[in-house]
């Protein structure tokens, strides 16, 4: 018969190394949906953006330099926008460094005849080719203010020969908000219509983590719905979606561009790849100017870290539906954010992440404390019976079923449950993931310390067992990083190990004799947070289980 010891380990081995894509993997898109849906891609009538761009592979500096600039500037971002074709193209992040050596910021948008070209357009377009529009190359002109920040916008103009005006008077607030009021001034005696549009382009795939966990491409809510599509699905197939409300973008794992339409209006979204990605807006409903009149729309573009009081401050004052889901909190969501919330609130009293996984490890203790205590009283029962057990299995050496059947007799005898081990692990396992998701994917954990030698939260334990974490001088593979964090994990495990029941069979107690050291390896690579709050949750398990197993007594009938 299988012991508590035995499926334990199955179920935390096989979730940690296998069952993880099953709990965070996004749901596959049917792509037979999406074309039924998208049968107002054929019937729209609003005109295309569909462009042919040549990327030309030159410096960002070299880009920055080849057109005039309106400098922006908050507390949050620095950058520019360029007066040929109005773009957003240059944006910098003030309080992110690239890496923990580094004083070097965080660069996001860059402009477009660089290799890793990523900029925001908007305007107006329209189905009447005689009218001259402005386009990519179109220069703009500054009208009054010369430099953007939260105090003071800017207004551009552009007008053409056909007596039509185009304004752009932008608004920037104090974080990674940059809100658009598109105008057409018609002087004519003509009357046309126009559709706003707004797109963001971005010339190559990015760096990306490529985890099953995370989504990182092009993202969107339409009409209620989240819509996640990688970089390689919008390279073999374009997707196209009519909606009445929602938000349209590219995400990074700790960065969002994103484009929030017109309310109130009907717009159609894309998502497809010619020579570059590109994520835009259409709305379908023309707006109409009449002679001698105007009209003006206004759309709103956010470039954020996905910092989770700057996501949900915007989505709650500007009532952008689901906007929150521009962090990847995955299916478990009820876990994964009240998880966070819990960490955000011990950090706020504590002032260290780590020391917050560790309050939050001890609350989840407490939270299955009464689960554990009737876990740990069987298997205290359990181990006090193992002499008898081995008495039987010498009575019934020759006959299995009779083992069995004394076997189930005893533990029904002594009311012992040799399944109960298993159960607080079992229930544990989606917090562990939730943690693990936490971690991974909320830039609050970036670069956050702990102690000593962890200075990111969100990384692996950088130390070695192999180079006496440290003490010898010698550089060891990326492999070989076995961090002094999770030996002390594994080292926990086996005192663990040692007060449960052993197993009867030699065969498979040699097996779970080697099981701390398997998991050790295999959960090196972990951030070192998850690991510090496994290695504490052991800690703290051992002690409650030394009690109950202390106060727990058993008789054993011969």
């Amino acid at each position: 018969m299988e012991t508590r010891n035995i499926i334990a380990a199955i179920s935390l081995s096989a979730a940690v190394i296998i069952l993880y894509s099953l709990f965070f993997a996004p749901p596959p898109v049917k792509k037979e949906n999406i074309a039924e849906k998208n049968k107002t891609e054929q019937n729209s009538d609003a005109p295309s953006l569909d462009q042919k761009e040549k990327i030309t592979e030159i410096s960002r500096d070299e880009a920055l330099s080849q057109s005039e600039r309106i400098q922006f500037e908050n507390q949050s971002i620095v950058g520019s926008i360029s007066l040929k074709g109005a773009t957003i193209d240059d944006l910098t992040f003030k309080d992110y460094n690239t890496s923990l050596e580094s004083n070097e910021k965080v660069t996001l948008l860059t402009p477009r005849n660089s290799k890793d070209g990523y900029l925001i357009e908007s305007g107006f377009i329209t189905t009447d080719k005689n009218l001259e529009i402005p386009g990519s190359n179109s220069i703009w002109t500054v009208s009054g203010n010369n430099k953007l920040t939260d105090q003071s916008p800017v207004k551009l103009t552009w007008t053409n020969d056909q007596d039509i005006t185009f304004e752009k008077e932008i608004n920037l607030d104090d974080k990674f908000l940059f809100t658009i009021k598109q105008r057409v001034i018609n002087s004519s005696n003509r009357k046309y219509d126009f559709y706003s549009y707004g797109q963001i382009i971005r010339n190559k795939i990015p760096e990306i983590s490529g985890f099953y966990i995370l989504h990182e491409g092009l993202v969107a809510t339409l009409d209620d719905e989240l819509i996640e599509e990688d970089y390689d699905d919008i390279q073999e197939k374009k997707f196209t979606r009519t909606a009445e409300k929602g938000w349209l973008g590219i995400g990074d794992k700790y960065w969002i561009t994103s484009l929030i339409p017109p309310r109130g209006k009907e717009f159609k979204t894309t998502f497809d790849y010619k020579n570059k990605f590109r994520a835009n807006f259409v709305a379908t409903e023309p707006l109409e100017l009449n002679a001698n009149s105007s009209i003006e729309e206004k759309i709103q573009i956010i470039v954020a870290a996905k910092r989770v009081d700057v996501i949900d401050g915007y989505a709650e004052s500007l009532k952008i539906d689901k906007f929150d889901l521009t962090i990847d909190w995955g299916i478990m969501y009820f876990i994964t954010r009240p998880l966070f919330t819990a960490l955000e609130y011990f950090f706020k009293i504590f002032g260290n992440y780590g020391l917050a996984i560790i309050a939050v490890t001890v609350c989840i203790r407490l939270a299955f404390f009464p689960l554990a205590n009737f876990s740990f009283r069987s298997m205290a029962k359990m181990k006090a019976l193992q002499p008898e057990q081995a008495r039987l299995k010498e009575l019934h050496k020759n006959d299995k079923m009779a083992l069995q059947k004394a076997t189930m007799a005893l533990f029904k005898r002594e009311k012992v449950n040799p399944m109960s081990g298993c159960l607080p692990i079992l229930v544990q396992i989606p917090v562990f993931f939730a943690l693990y998701k936490v971690l991974f994917v909320t830039i609050e954990m970036r670069h956050m310390p702990f102690y000593g030698w962890i200075h990111d939260l969100s990384a692996k334990d950088p130390t070695s067992i192999f180079n006496l974490f440290g003490l010898i001088p010698i550089d060891v593979p990326s492999f070989l990083v076995i961090g002094a964090w999770p030996v002390a994990m594994g080292f926990s495990m086996f005192i663990q190990q040692k007060l449960n029941p052993a197993p009867t069979d030699p065969m498979q107690a040699k097996i779970f004799m080697f099981f701390p050291l398997f998991l050790t390896v295999i959960l090196a690579p972990f951030p070192s947070g998850l690991v510090i709050y496994w290695t504490v949750n052991n800690i703290l398990t051992m002690a409650q289980q030394v009690v109950i197993m202390k106060r727990t007594t058993v008789k054993t009938t011969t």
